[in-house]
């Protein structure tokens, strides 16, 4: 019998989602967004690690830079999904704006 292919990072975690949740439309949305920043962060880190975090020069590797922003970006869709953290050891927050709570000006 062949064997499956394995799944991509996106459709792991859109597959663990949906395992345990049902989402309005527009959850699924965001799912679908999270799901191929996933596959692009599984894709950079596979650049990282062939070539390495630095080019000859000592600058950061391009593809390192855009896994940065592409976990960052990864992390703001799921806490826009709002899933529930099981995780005792995690403090439970609101989720907030991109730069937090306006301070106050004295």
């Amino acid at each position: 019998m062949p064997r499956k292919p394995a799944q991509t990072a996106g459709e792991a975690l859109r597959s663990a989602v949906l395992d345990e949740y049902e989402l309005e439309p527009h959850e699924l949305l965001l799912l679908d967004s999270a799901a191929h920043t996933a596959d692009s962060c599984a894709d950079l880190q596979a650049i990282v690690d062939r070539d390495g975090p630095v080019t000859p020069e000592g600058k950061p590797l391009p593809a390192l830079v855009e896994l940065r922003l592409q976990r960052l970006t990864l992390g703001r869709l799921l806490a826009s999904l709002r899933i529930p953290v099981e995780d005792k050891h995690l403090p439970a927050r609101p989720t907030r704006g991109f730069y937090g709570k306006p301070r106050s000006v004295s």
